[in-house]
């Protein structure tokens, strides 16, 4: 699998993670840390999921479990990204937004 790479821009009171790449079991490692850190910091975390071409269940568990614990914001899903959440209709409460800015400003 190739490696995600992971971009992080700090902001206040949002937190805006910007993934790239393939997200598994294997390559969760370093987004879960970042996740972990931001819902530690701050009240908002905004994913930015446009970047990412590959995810599998450990990817939607973690969206979950920071759902849970964070105000969490997906923004401009990838295909890939959208259809998982579709298939497990989590579309149905997670908080989807179709730009960067869109969930920003909400």
């Amino acid at each position: 699998m190739e490696k995600p790479d992971l971009r992080h821009t700090a902001s206040t009171p949002a937190s805006v993670l910007a993934p790239r790449g393939e997200l598994d079991l294997d390559s969760l490692g370093p987004l879960t840390a970042q996740i972990e850190a931001a819902v530690d910091a701050h009240e908002t975390i905004i994913l930015d999921a446009g970047g990412i071409t590959f995810a599998d269940s450990s990817f939607l568990r973690l969206i979950l479990t920071t759902h849970d614990r964070a105000d969490l914001r997906i923004a401009n899903p990838s295909p890939t990204v959208d259809r998982l959440l579709r298939i497990v209709g989590a579309d149905a409460f997670l908080h989807l937004y179709p730009t960067l800015d869109a969930a920003r400003n909400a």
